[in-house]
């Protein structure tokens, strides 16, 4: 499907193969860091329309939920000579898994959960290599009156730069990229801790009432994060005064 010699012309194309919608817009902001235009699929059906029709020049692949599936189309897909990079994504931390993998055509594999930050790296490294190209990487990521720096692990806040710890970042970066979006506790355990991380039952609203105070975010005037009561947290994409009545 590509070439090793071939040029991008204009923004690369990226399939995201994910199933898990938290997962795939933490996957899609960080692909904001550079020029990409990002399609989310779910099924193998649906990846393998979108190999044939939309070309992408990047597969990002949840290996723990299609990865056979998948593997399997691409290699059809790519048959004619061509390369297309494939980056797996897995909760798995066996070799076995790993090697198996490879084996089938990957070419690199990030076990979640994994930084923002090493995720944009791996992508770069891989698409320089295939593409032979300087991709464009933009460090800043404005979001409202955010900026998130992940070269520099930097974030401003209406101006003023916070000092953050890295899982705060993480956590930031997390809520941001679901904008909108409840997030529960265990999804934001699974994502930043692992599934089989054994926490105690109240680690994420510690680091929530963390990053709020460093946010100036007061939990009953929320500015950036707000709690849905029972259920977990929401960032919030535009004023509070914007939001409906059952957040709080």
């Amino acid at each position: 499907m590509t070439s090793q010699d071939q040029r991008l012309r204009g923004p690369a194309r990226a399939l995201l193969v994910i199933n898990h919608p938290v997962l795939a817009d933490v996957v899609k902001l960080a692909l904001n860091h550079g020029h990409y235009g990002s399609r989310i699929v779910q099924k193998a059906e649906e990846a393998a329309r979108a190999l044939i029709d939309w070309r992408p020049h990047l597969v990002v692949l949840d290996m723990d939920t299609a990865g056979s599936a998948i593997l399997e189309r691409l290699g059809d897909a790519t048959g004619q000579g061509g390369r297309l990079p494939v980056i797996a994504l897995t909760r798995r931390g066996d070799l076995k898994a790993k090697l198996a993998a490879f084996e089938r055509g990957v070419d690199d594999i990030l076990t979640v959960p994994f930084s923002p930050e090493e995720f944009v790296a791996r992508v770069l490294a891989i698409m320089r290599r295939t593409y032979r190209d300087a991709l464009v990487f933009t460090p800043v990521l404005r979001l409202g009156d955010l900026e998130i720096d992940i070269l520099n692990r930097r974030v401003r806040a209406g101006g003023t730069e916070l000092h953050l710890t890295a899982l705060e970042q993480s956590l930031l970066y997390l809520l941001a990229a679901n904008a909108g979006r409840l997030l529960t506790r265990d999804e934001i355990l699974d994502h930043l801790w692992g599934a089989d991380y054994v926490a105690g039952s109240n680690v994420v609203d510690r680091h929530i009432r963390n990053l709020r105070v460093k946010l100036q975010n007061h939990s009953r005037r929320p500015r950036y994060i707000a709690t849905v009561p029972g259920r977990g947290y929401r960032f919030l994409p535009t004023a509070p005064d914007a939001q409906s009545g059952s957040v709080v």
